[in-house]
């Protein structure tokens, strides 16, 4: 009983998702993301373009008017004029809706970008096909999400509705007396109510769009949430089979015994023990301070390094305590210690002597 507990706890989701899950959330396009941030931002932004260049844009809209019922009804009627006429008409409304499309389009990336950052993901545009599946979307209908994005859509049309009724309401003895009011009076009070009316409202909607990204994130985070055994197994996975992590470090293994073989040419002297241990020894008195082990070997790895040795005609010197302790205490690639400088010095300048290179170290 008690090892049924135990697995039904390690298979409890109660752990924060690791960086590895979230990155391959991301990649199959699943992020903490609201659309009616978007909605709202871009509704927010495009009645603030409106108040701000809401006059030359009404302007712009009694121009085409004037000029389509005063110039262009005294053309005549040809497919010249005509192409004429609607490519001028088109020129100008892109003039006129041009700005307000850059400004809602700017205004939705932005929004987008500020939630999920820049992502580029071609999984979510594959096609679904569980998506299309009955019993599937019967449970969606009737799901927690639906129940919310329910709740979100009444409070969205309660909020945009009661804020409407109050504007009219409060500007109700304006809004009667239009008639009496000339037509530039008349759309001037119209737009200006309207541009009123439009960012209260998508400022109401920002709020309730904040909310809803908070449980959009909650959400996300609940999804994405691991077991312990969960976490396991990704590590497992990550750090990959034992049978093929041993056979990788056998790999690298054989890859720098083959580059430390590769360097025992270079050694001035191979200082042996003399059957167990083979260390080899470079030294260059013009670039260096200090000589260094570039080889090291126990068994039959010194007994390799010991065949290239006489294979390039490197000298061996026997010295059982010094090839002892140099392969114990000093790793390939790093200077002999300061202590050992003259055993070693000793072992060189005897090899020196007998290659003829006394007088270049004397030099």
């Amino acid at each position: 009983m008690l090892r049924l507990d135990l697995q039904f706890f390690a298979g409890e989701k109660t752990e924060r998702a690791t960086p590895n899950k979230r990155r391959e959330a991301r990649k199959k396009g699943q992020v903490a993301k609201s659309q009616e941030v978007s909605s709202a931002f871009t509704l927010l932004l495009a009645f603030v373009f409106f108040m701000i260049g809401g006059k030359t844009f009404v302007e712009g809209c009694f121009n085409i008017y004037r000029d389509t019922f005063q110039d262009s009804m005294l053309l005549n009627l040809t497919i010249s004029s005509t192409q004429q006429l609607f490519g001028q008409l088109l020129l100008e409304s892109v003039k006129l809706v041009g700005p307000l499309l850059l400004v809602v389009l700017g205004a939705g990336l932005f929004a987008n970008f500020v939630q999920v950052g820049f992502m580029f993901n071609m999984e979510s545009l594959k096609m679904n096909l569980g998506k299309m599946n009955p019993l599937e979307g019967f449970k969606r209908l009737f799901s927690l999400r639906s129940l919310v994005e329910l709740i979100k859509s009444i409070l969205k049309m309660t909020i945009t509705g009661f804020i409407v009724f109050t504007e009219i309401w409060n500007k109700r003895d304006l809004i009667v007396s239009i008639g009496q009011k000339s037509i530039w009076d008349a759309s001037r009070l119209i737009g200006s109510l309207t541009i009123e009316i439009g960012l209260t409202a998508s400022a109401s909607l920002m709020v309730l769009a904040v909310a809803d990204y908070l449980y959009q994130r909650f959400e996300y985070e609940k999804k994405l949430r691991m077991s312990k055994q969960d976490i396991k197994d990704e590590h497992k996975k990550m750090e990959g089979d034992p049978v093929i992590k041993g056979k990788r470090r056998a790999r690298q293994r054989q890859m720098a015994m083959n580059r430390m073989m590769q360097d025992v040419p270079k050694a001035d002297v191979i200082i042996t023990n003399p059957t167990h241990f083979a260390v080899a020894i470079h030294y260059d008195i013009e670039t260096m301070d200090a000589p260094k082990v570039i080889a090291k070997g126990q068994d039959h790895v010194a007994l390799k390094i010991k065949e290239i040795a006489k294979e390039h005609k490197i000298m061996t010197v026997e010295n059982r305590p010094l090839a002892r302790t140099l392969f114990a205490t000093v790793e390939i690639g790093e200077t002999i210690p300061e202590e050992l400088f003259n055993a070693v010095g000793e072992i060189l300048a005897y090899v020196y002597y007998q290659e003829g290179r006394h007088k270049e170290m004397m030099a």
